[in-house]
């Protein structure tokens, strides 16, 4: 895999994806990703006074989150001798089914550290995908540092990380092609905004670079930019954005979004949004979250975990910003229960 190096707010080298990388990763996933349906929904361009409002829903993709995408690209790169050693990565949900179904489909050996308190129906189904899991109660200390020690315990194991690579943004960056190949197909615009969520920003970072390529290149300022949505007290990425360097966020409230409480951006997502651009971030509540849930069931019939829902919240929520535009949402997941989505709906 070629990168280009892009120089970070500490003045430190960080390698980010070429469009030459972009396009060979969306050339060699299609046909073993879905390629997930683009739905128009001129209902919420009509309540936000947009041209059109698209949604890209990633909930259908295998394991029912975007995750796939960037899990089966950076297997892909492994080498022959890494794939007979395996991989070991941490994560609690998405992440963890994502990893195991792109093994499954390799026939890559994994293992996968998830904190003890995870879901139960995730647990299961990472298990059900062919992954090991380690259930741990790592305390104070870090998740990866835990997957790392088990990482040495699997035989040298590779040790993937869930957002914070390459090749992991690289994968993710095929929704924006197939974005680009479905408007041309139908005659559809590209769209001005893409809304997207943010945890540590693996896939709104793959988005960016693919719709900058689409739209002639991130020197382009008028072209196609991704709008970072985040619940609020977990907006590490908007902060960092403003601050013109990563912080770190101790998250304050709670929020139902599980899979978007990461409490810094990665080192090469922030890069790649540094470089690209974006437009201005939003922090929506959990309510209006559970808003969005109600919206997507009543007018797409479409069931979504909250992080998943969190995009159509910030449509929502900031109206006036999508007057006369062309606006894509990326509805990124549905793992949840019937029970904690009915629950939520029920909340107010």
């Amino acid at each position: 895999m070629s990168v280009r190096a892009c120089m970070n707010s500490q003045g430190s080298v960080v390698a980010i994806p070429t469009p030459d990388d972009l396009r060979q990763a969306d050339q060699a996933l299609r046909g073993r990703v879905i390629d997930t349906p683009l739905v128009d929904t001129p209902q919420l361009a009509e309540r936000v006074g947009a041209r059109s409002v698209r949604i890209k829903i990633e909930a259908f993709q295998r394991t029912g989150s975007f995750k796939f995408r960037g899990a089966l690209w950076r297997c892909m790169a492994l080498s022959d001798a890494e794939r007979r050693r395996g991989v070991v990565a941490y994560s609690s949900g998405n992440f963890a089914q994502g990893l195991a179904a792109a093994c499954q489909l390799l026939d890559v050996p994994s293992t996968i550290v998830m904190p003890i308190d995870a879901p139960a129906i995730k647990q299961q189904r990472t298990e059900g995908l062919g992954a090991r899991v380690v259930l741990t109660d790592h305390g104070a200390e870090p998740r990866e540092a835990v997957a790392g020690k088990r990482a040495v315990q699997e035989q040298a194991s590779v040790l993937l990380h869930p957002f914070d690579d390459p090749a992991i943004v690289t994968g993710h960056a095929s929704a924006a092609y197939e974005v680009g190949r479905a408007c041309q197909a139908s005659g559809a615009p590209l769209p001005d905004d893409v809304l997207c969520c943010v945890g540590g920003g693996g896939l709104i970072a793959g988005l960016a670079l693919g719709f900058a390529d689409l739209s002639g290149g991130a020197e382009n300022v008028a072209g196609i930019r991704v709008v970072p949505v985040e619940p609020a007290g977990f907006d590490a990425v908007g902060q960092s954005l403003r601050l013109g360097e990563r912080t770190t966020v101790t998250g304050g409230i709670p929020t139902i979004c599980d899979a978007l409480q990461a409490p810094a951006p990665g080192v090469v997502p922030f890069a790649v949004l540094r470089s690209v651009g974006t437009r201005e971030p939003i922090a929506v509540t959990d309510d209006a979250v559970r808003d969005a849930m109600r919206d997507a069931v009543e007018l797409l019939g479409l069931a979504l975990e909250p992080s998943g829902a969190v995009p159509l919240a910030g449509l929502l929520s900031e109206p006036d910003r999508w007057t006369n535009r062309d606006v894509l949402i990326i509805a990124s997941g549905r793992n949840t229960t019937a029970e904690a989505f009915t629950k939520h709906l029920q909340h107010h």
